[in-house]
Formats: structure tokens, sequence, C-alpha cells
């Protein structure tokens, strides 16, 4: 573990230095050893405590909060910043923050907590992501408390340790564009390209970096489309600039396949729309790009900014076909796979247990709509040079077998919540850390919500 941060070598300007709030009899609610382990951190359980609890420092590292702006549901907010999160040092390259440490000069008068409930969410979303290969912020531990927490009642008070080569945002960028501050953008994107993408130096290496940002959220955002996951909350300062799903709140993976999904209860316009993901992140790049124009010519953000399209279509097109079960894209393939989607829609059916239903040559409640489809469907397959037992396997290698329902997330909160048993967390962590594998005895965990939890709906409170 180091005893510094690289982004403290920005100065001042960007951070402020806090102090982790002391919770009431803080405990280990569930910890990612396989995380730990790859991070090298090779502490007890009661060091470890100390350490994502904030009782302790990371060595003589202080911990720090960061500053940015960004555009919230569409409007500029010029001053935001990590309003209960704090960066307490690096480990194996990787940045740890501790999400609900308490206040920062950033929480615009909120407690700078976070709760029990949340907390576990986001824990396990970001187990999931990584499950499923979509580009995310991991989680190394939830760490529980007895400090009481007033939300729409009294909840206990958990801190998230998240873990990321960077949790840099666009947000940090348009901080310092709005202000004209054009010295710290030029600092911010130098520190970026040196730390992380050091094979961009050279001529034109900020229209390299805007480039690759632009890639690297074009491959998430297909990747959260193919598995149908929505972020609930897509603000440019919930965009990550190293193409990282960040930030989990009112996320949902969608159960009922439906384009217009909406996760979040308080998305009244639906701006954050399933099927508006894509659209809402090439318009946070176009503001990324705004940031950026003090360093980068505007007719070259442009172009790069027409790249999007064919970086998303080709990344969505290439995880639908191997969905389907076909090694190659051709003619036709797309028409293919929006009719079944269609058909899906039509009849209010499961998403991801249709798409893994076709693996094993049919889907029930479809009618005869799916016969002539399935029709269709056989006569391509008969173009492909894999035999069926192949092409079973490259389906169940990308249709999950389990994701993160609400439900199944309702049931581990409540059993944390009202009883102080964890083992549900435990349970969920190992099936959704390899959601394609089997899991004999766990089937009931791939079951469609329960009429109890039809409509739970999940907001910004957190």
């Amino acid at each position: 573990m180091k005893n510094s941060l690289k982004f403290s070598e920005l100065g001042e300007e960007f951070y402020s230095i806090v102090q982790p709030i002391k919770l009431e009899k803080s405990h280990l609610v569930h910890v990612n050893e396989c995380l730990k382990d790859s991070l090298k951190i090779n502490l007890s359980d009661k060091e470890l405590l100390s350490l994502c609890s904030g009782e302790e420092k990371f060595g003589t590292t202080k911990p720090l909060s960061t500053i940015y702006a960004g555009h919230q549901f569409g409007y500029f907010v010029p001053q935001l910043g990590d309003g209960r999160s704090c960066l307490i040092g690096e480990a194996n390259g990787y940045e740890l923050s501790l999400k609900g440490a308490g206040t920062t000069p950033y929480s615009r008068g909120a407690d700078g907590l976070a709760v029990l409930r949340s907390s576990i969410r986001e824990y396990l979303c970001s187990i999931a992501m990584v499950g499923l290969d979509i580009p995310t912020t991991e989680a190394l531990a939830i760490v529980g408390s007895d400090t009481d927490v007033i939300r729409e009642y009294v909840e206990s008070a958990a801190v998230v340790t998240r873990v990321a080569q960077s949790h840099i945002r666009f947000g940090h960028f348009e901080l310092f564009a709005s202000r004209s501050q054009h010295a710290e953008v030029k600092k911010l994107a130098d520190f970026v390209i040196e730390n992380y993408y050091p094979q961009l130096k050279g001529e034109d290496s900020y229209l390299s970096l805007f480039k690759t940002v632009v890639r690297s959220t074009a491959i998430m955002i297909a990747r959260w489309q193919a598995q149908g996951f929505s972020h609930g909350v897509m603000n440019s300062d919930n965009m990550s600039i190293l193409g990282l799903t960040i930030d989990y709140g009112p996320f949902g993976f969608m159960e009922k396949y439906n384009p217009s999904f909406v996760c979040n209860h308080s998305d009244h316009q639906a701006r954050y729309s399933f099927e508006r993901q894509p659209t809402v992140a090439l318009w946070n790049l176009q503001r990324l790009a705004d940031a950026l124009s003090s360093l980068i010519d505007k007719e070259k953000l442009t172009k790069a900014l027409e790249e999007y399209q064919e970086f998303l279509v080709k990344e969505y097109t290439g995880l639908m076909c191997r969905k389907f079960g076909l090694a190659e894209v051709t003619k036709g393939d797309s028409d293919l796979i929006n009719d079944f989607l269609q058909l899906l829609y039509s009849r209010g059916q499961d998403y991801s247990r249709s798409m893994r239903s076709l693996s094993l040559q049919g889907v029930n409640n479809l009618g005869d709509a799916f016969d002539v489809w399935f029709e269709r469907y056989q006569i391509r397959l008969a173009s492909e040079t894999s035999s069926a037992d192949e092409r079973a396997l490259m389906m169940n290698s990308v249709n999950p077998k389990f994701i993160f329902r609400n439900y199944l997330a309702e049931v581990a909160i409540r059993k944390a919540e009202d009883l102080y048993q964890y083992d549900e967390i435990d349970t969920l962590f190992n099936l959704l850390k390899n959601p394609f594998d089997e899991h004999p005895g766990f089937e009931s965990y791939t079951n469609e919500a329960p009429d109890w939890a039809k409509n739970l709906s999940v907001s910004c409170s957190s």
C-alpha cells in the first residue's frame, strides 16, 4: 500500500483535505476477498475495518475530497464535488475511496453519510458488473454501524470502499473550464495522460485522450445496453474519464423487456430511460468536448465525437450477435435481433431469462409470432459453422443466468437491516461474480419478481 495519493500532486485547487467521521460500533458487513488479494492488501479483518471505516489513516496519507462541476438532468451546476466520499490511499496502483465517510466542503448541507440499504446495492452491483465484463469501479468492502441516519425513516449508516485506477469525472474538467481556468484544464489533462494513458504522449496527445474517452464510453454504454443495465442518473459528473460505470444510485437491471424502462423513481421526465442512455452519453461527451476546447480544435473535437456511434454500434452488435449464437455479423442480423426484442416487449417477457433460454432452442409464451421468427433464426443459424453445443457454450458465456434483480437486493437488505444477517449478501456475491455459471441449487435466484416486489422503486435517496 502506498503512503500517498497521485491526485494530491495536482494541488489544493483540485481538492480539500478532510477527516472521515467516526461511526458508532462499526463492523465489517462483507469483504471482497478476491479484490483484496489483487490489491495486495495484507491486513487482518480488524485492520481492514479500521481502514475502511475511516478510523485509521492509510499510513501518512491525508484523506481528500475532490471538487468538480457537472450537468445534472441537463442543467449546469457550477460546483459539486465529493459530498460524502474521500480518497484515502492507493493499493497496487488503484485508488481507494470511502463513500459515506461524512461531510466535506462539498456536501452542500447534506450529512455526508450513506445508508446500509444503498451501500449493499452499490457493493453488489459493482460485483455484478465485473461478472458481466462491464467496465466499472469496484468495491472492496461494506462497513456497517449503529450510527443513525435520517432519510424517509431512520436507517443505519454504512461505508462502501470503492476501488478504481482513478475516480476523475467529466465534471472535473467542466469545473475549471467553466471558470476559464484553462491552465488547470491543461494540468488535469496532462495528469490523466501521464498516469492512465501514457501511450498517448506526443503530438496531438489531448485529441488522442478525447478520442480514447469517446471510444471507452461507447464500449461501456454498448455493454450496458446489451445486458439490460440502466444507470438512472447519467449526469455528466457521473461519467468517468476512464470509461467506467461509476456512482451506483437508483440503478436497475431491466427485467421485463421495455426500451422505455426508467429505473429512477425521481426521473419524472424519463431523461435517463434505458433507450436514451446512448444519446445521453454522447451529450455528456459533448460537454466534455466543450470543457477541452481550450486544448483541442473544435473541428477536431466534432470529428472525434462522430466516431462515437460507430464504436457503439460495433460493440453492441457484436455482443448481441454472440447472445444469439452468431459468430459473425452479417446483413440482416440487426433486423433479426430487433424483431425478437419486439416480441419480448409485446409479450411482456423477461429479458435475461428469455436470452438465456434461446440457447435451449426456445422461449415460452411468445405465441405463433415466435414460431415465425424462429424459422428465420434457424435459417440464419444454418449458415454458421459452429455446432449446436459450441453455439450454446458461446451464448451462455454472454447471456447471464443471474442478474441483480431489485427484489433480490431487497431480500438481502431486509435481512441485513432487520436481523443483522449478512448471509444473503454473501450468496448474491458468489452468484453475481460468476453470473454465467449454472450454480446448481440456486435456480430460485433466476425467478422473476414475486408479487410483493413487482412495484419496488428506487430513487436518489441514499
